[in-house]
């Protein structure tokens, strides 16, 4: 029996298998560490007081290679966002999102999104590719 056809939409957006890119894992090696370099520039400024005007660079770094390091990742297959990987992304986020509405208290806030990217990034391919949606491992390319 044949299958109905996919909305080619839906293709384009959630493919059958995550593309690949050739360039995508040098890119994200360079990104990430990037990414990691002025985040901690960044949360390693603020007990010492440094205010906007002294981490403007780092903290534009962090941002720009946080977008395009998120990109990559959303070209591949917006499933991620189901995923434990891009779910860990989204709560980070929010984490950071609370320390800039609240900052008389960014540092913990930036550290508990520390936490959770840490773990986001270093978690085992069974929980990074957990989906939320379906409650089973979607995607584990690393078997």
């Amino acid at each position: 029996m044949d299958r109905p056809a996919r909305n080619p939409i839906l293709a384009l957006l959630f493919p059958e298998a995550p593309r690949r890119f050739r360039w995508a894992r040098p890119v994200q090696l360079v990104l990430r560490s990037l990414h990691i370099a002025a985040m901690a520039l960044v949360v390693g400024g603020i007990p010492f007081g440094a205010d906007f005007q002294a981490l403007r660079g780092p903290i534009l770094l962090t941002l720009v290679s946080g977008v395009l390091l998120f990109a990559v990742d959303l070209a591949k297959d917006l499933a991620i966002l189901t995923q434990g990987s891009g779910v860990a992304v989204l709560l980070k986020l929010g984490l950071l999102g609370l320390g800039v509405l609240q900052p008389a208290a960014r540092l913990p806030w930036y550290l508990a999104a520390t936490l959770v990217a840490s773990v986001g990034s270093h978690m085992p391919g069974t929980w990074r590719h957990f989906s939320f949606l379906t409650w089973k491992v979607l995607r584990y390319p690393d078997r």
